[in-house]
């Protein structure tokens, strides 16, 4: 245990932890050339949220689903929502889908085509309605917009359409609601995207005003790009609006978090616990955006939360006194030592006591095979169309 944490203030740290799970982690998913189907997924966004109300069950920390619109439009938002509410979760971030349809090719909001950026920003203003009827705070921008060649537009015109849509959208905002703007530095454009990393966000969002924040991905970087720095950055600057929590080793970002690199996603939340920012008035929205193509859905779900908590764990271990104290020193082994030792830990007694606090079963995993959940959804969701994107 570090020498400035008390075993309870870590634990209390970890059981008022909050991480929200997105509503198409549940329904069928794939690679870019095929989408394979599972038995017992949900049908439609009422089943999504059975099965998020279900994660938190298990989990004791995921006690909100995002929406992605049209994936889960429903006549009554409203009614949604009290469905939520029922199961024991709320309803989360509003995430707007400009990028799946045949009008979108050259891009949405940064289309040369001013009719196609009317329907797109349209779609998000819609957005904007679905929080106001949803009771949600968070409006999670990602924008496929960008360039396969040299020469097919302009790249200064696009960041202006860019900033128009941007403006539009803030204003409609109300006072309690924030956009997070995300960012990606390539695909599905090869040559240029137009939000392709967070310098590019972070310059619209100062723009914009307080209630534009920067969505880090965790999978939508370079290799070898030291995302902690950006975090740190973000957060110096009042600019670090939330997390898409994932994982990646090559191209793609949507295997479970901490898979790839979990040293990575410790050193991430290390600097969120230096920062003061695990606390929820630092307003720092933790969030998973993962598909889950081969692992069955909610288990992969629950286990990603667990890497997260365990990283968190292992960062709230860090003895910042003698970090700090090594730091000033210049002693470069002595403070990376510290670090180690923390990471070293193996802080899964520790969850299980938090689990027992919140009294959950300290083992998620094991609850969920014992919970019968698999079995009963695969008879009871037989019929009908099964939640999914389109490969």
């Amino acid at each position: 245990m570090a020498a400035n944490a008390t075993a309870e203030s870590v634990k209390s740290a970890l059981r008022a932890q909050h991480i929200e799970t997105p509503s198409w982690a549940y329904g069928n998913s794939g690679t870019r050339f095929k989408v394979f189907a599972q038995e017992g997924v949900p049908r439609n966004a009422y089943e999504k949220v059975d099965d998020a109300a279900l994660v938190h069950k298990l989990t004791g920390v995921a006690p909100s689903v995002a929406l992605h619109i049209p994936w889960d439009k429903v006549d009554d938002y409203a009614d949604l929502a009290a469905h939520a509410k029922d199961a024991g979760i709320a309803l989360g971030a509003i995430n707007p889908n400009v990028f799946q349809e045949d009008d979108y090719r050259l891009g949405s909001v940064c289309n040369p085509d001013p009719a196609i950026r009317e329907k797109a920003l349209a779609h998000l203003l819609e957005c904007v309605d679905i929080m106001d009827a949803t009771g949600s705070s968070i409006l999670s921008l990602w924008f496929a917009d960008g360039l396969n060649y040299p020469g097919q537009d302009s790249l200064r015109a696009r960041q202006d359409r860019l900033a128009e849509a941007l403006t539009a959208t803030y204003e409609r905002l109300g006072a309690d609601q924030r956009m997070l703007v995300e960012y990606k530095f390539f695909e599905p454009a090869f040559y240029a995207t137009d939000i392709p990393d967070w310098g590019t966000s972070y310059a619209h969002c100062v723009t914009l005003g307080e209630r534009a924040q920067v969505l880090v991905d965790t999978g939508h970087h370079a290799p070898g790009t030291n995302i902690e720095f950006i975090v740190a950055f973000l957060l110096r600057q009042g600019k670090l609006g939330g997390f898409h929590f994932n994982s990646r080793f090559y191209a793609d970002d949507d295997l479970m978090v901490g898979a790839a690199d979990p040293f990575q996603l410790f050193r991430i939340m290390h600097e969120i616990v230096q920062a003061g920012a695990l606390d929820a008035a630092a307003n720092v929205a933790f969030m998973l955006d993962q598909c889950h193509n081969l692992e069955p859905k909610v288990p992969a779900m629950v286990r990603s939360i667990m890497n997260v908590q365990e990283a968190t764990a292992k960062a709230l271990l860090v003895d910042s006194d003698a970090l700090a104290a090594a730091q000033r020193d210049g002693d470069v082994l002595g403070s990376n030592a510290v670090l180690m030792d923390a990471y070293n830990t193996d802080v899964r007694p520790l969850l299980r006591e938090v689990r027992e606090d919140l009294g959950i079963d300290p083992d998620p995993i094991a609850a969920y095979r014992a919970s019968g959940h698999a079995e009963r959804v695969r008879e009871e969701r037989k019929g009908g169309q099964a939640a999914g994107w389109g490969a």
